[in-house]
């Protein structure tokens, strides 16, 4: 799970203060009247086409899916840098996103979290957990990633989700 909206306003781990925040808005804008002009920008997020020795371990784990055969689609007349890559601009979009408010409204619908316990981004996890009312439950998953549970088919808790739907879709009966 990933909070597009707290990440782009706060950073990971709330890394990133208010005036990092509104520099990054003061650019978008910038950069948007650069668009207007007939200007080219930069690309701003995403996964990383080559990495370095720069690269960070959450590069390498986007990497490893979204620029290999397990995850990478370019589709035809696209250049790679436009699939899972943002500008600026559409970034600063996302401060404004915020969904998990009202997520306790779901309740009394039961939810369930499932995280990878080494997941860069357990953060988002944990918050809509927070938020949430009851019923609900966060599940880890044990060394798992972020993009782990995208693919790793042993890892995805298949009995954990099968248990969560039957008792909560098949009207609280476990099967015999």
């Amino acid at each position: 799970m990933y909070d597009m909206g707290a990440v782009n306003r706060n950073g990971l781990q709330r890394s990133q203060n208010i005036t990092q925040r509104k520099e990054i808005i003061a650019e978008g804008a910038q950069q948007r009247w650069t668009l207007v002009d007939g200007g080219e920008i930069p690309w701003f997020a995403g996964a990383v086409t080559q990495l370095t020795s720069n690269s960070t371990a959450i590069d390498r784990e986007f990497y490893d899916f979204y620029r290999t055969t397990r995850g990478e689609f370019v589709p035809k007349g696209w250049l790679p840098e436009a699939t899972q890559h943002r500008k600026l601009p559409q970034e600063v979009r996302f401060m404004n996103f915020y969904p998990f408010n009202d997520i306790e409204t779901i309740s009394p619908r039961p939810m369930l979290f499932i995280s990878g316990d080494q997941a860069h981004s357990r953060e988002f996890s944990e918050d809509a957990y927070a938020r949430a009312g009851e019923p609900k439950e966060l599940f880890w998953v044990p060394g798992a990633g972020h993009v782990d549970l995208y693919y790793r088919v042993g890892l995805i808790p298949f009995d954990k989700l099968t248990q969560f739907f039957r008792m909560n879709l098949g009207r609280g009966k476990e099967p015999a």
